[in-house]
């Protein structure tokens, strides 16, 4: 009979991916200069935030965020692609509480995105404001990172939901709801409830199409 006292469990071939300190001091760094820029878009409009300010809210030197960022629009584009992850993380969580009704799942999901994109100060800023010198620019004329990554987020998650739909038609849906809720997002039409509904409405026949029919 083996003994089985004293023994001890085999090592995991597979250990955790450690996270090295010049990656998490990076890490943190960033972090701090982005939330520097969203604590003072809470006060102002962008083209008056300086890079000197957000370097003095952060408590850094100004040299310290231009090798961090090289230039003022790096830094633009990097607070637009991390609040769209974050935008993106509760679309995420909203999409997957709904995993038998894709219709009110991208629906809720709708209503989640414009819900923020109005009440959250600084968001709601960036997305008000007028000119080249604001971010505007990174949603529109030069929008192609930050539309095309929530589109490929957002079709990820449903395929990953919702096995059965094509890539085709989960690429065609994303795309063209990432489009609408920026478009909404910068002109509201209306509460965001009420907006999302209406989007829900006009998609329910291409979603139950491409999703098939509801488990009974």
């Amino acid at each position: 009979m083996a003994r089985t006292d004293g023994a001890r469990a085999q090592p995991s071939s597979e250990a955790p991916e450690r996270t090295t300190y010049p990656v998490a001091a990076r890490r943190l760094l960033r972090d701090m200069l982005l939330d520097a820029a969203r604590e003072l878009l809470a006060l102002r409009e962008w083209p008056e935030v300086t890079m000197a300010a957000v370097a003095r809210t952060a408590g850094v030197s100004r040299q310290t965020l231009y090798n961090e960022f090289r230039s003022r629009d790096e830094f633009a584009q990097a607070f637009v692609l991390r609040e769209e992850e974050r935008l993106l993380a509760a679309v995420e969580a909203t999409i997957r509480a709904y995993p038998d009704d894709p219709a009110s799942a991208l629906e809720q999901a709708f209503n989640v995105f414009l819900t923020v994109a109005t009440e959250d100060p600084p968001i709601r800023r960036v997305l008000s404001e007028d000119g080249a010198d604001g971010m505007i620019p990174l949603l529109t004329t030069r929008g192609r990172p930050v539309v095309e990554g929530a589109a490929a987020r957002i079709e990820g998650i449903i395929c990953s939901c919702w096995p059965q739909v094509g890539r085709e038609d989960a690429g065609l849906l994303s795309a063209s709801i990432v489009r609408l809720a920026i478009s909404y997002a910068m002109l509201p039409a209306g509460p965001a409830s009420t907006t999302a509904a209406s989007v829900a409405t006009l998609l329910r026949p291409f979603i139950e199409q491409a999703f098939g029919p509801r488990e009974p």
